[in-house]
């Protein structure tokens, strides 16, 4: 099982907007999460201060980078999201310590 986790930022003053979108993620991006090949097992966003950090376990992590990059679902997300975060490149955080 691989572990994967993502940093993002949100803009200055859209803290609420992020969360009561997080109270209501719509079910097609769940769906297109769970039915993919990727084998998810555990996702979850963490949030600080305007800091996120989302975390997930799953079989196979190119899977689910390529429903990122495909899904319908996850282009309305982005949409939404893209008012409330802050541009990045590369969010994609590399595991430097586990604790077994």
């Amino acid at each position: 099982m691989a572990r994967i986790a993502f940093h993002l930022e949100i803009q200055d003053g859209k803290r609420d907007d992020y969360r009561e979108w997080h109270d209501r993620v719509p079910e097609e991006l769940e769906r297109a999460y769970l039915d993919s090949d990727a084998g998810l097992e555990t996702y979850s966003v963490f949030e600080t201060d305007g800091h996120v950090f989302g975390f997930m376990e799953l079989d196979d992590p190119e899977a689910i980078k390529e429903v990122q990059a495909e899904s319908e679902a996850q282009a309305d997300w982005d949409e939404i999201m893209g008012d409330i975060l802050e541009e990045s490149d590369d969010s994609w955080m590399d595991e430097v310590y586990r604790m077994v």
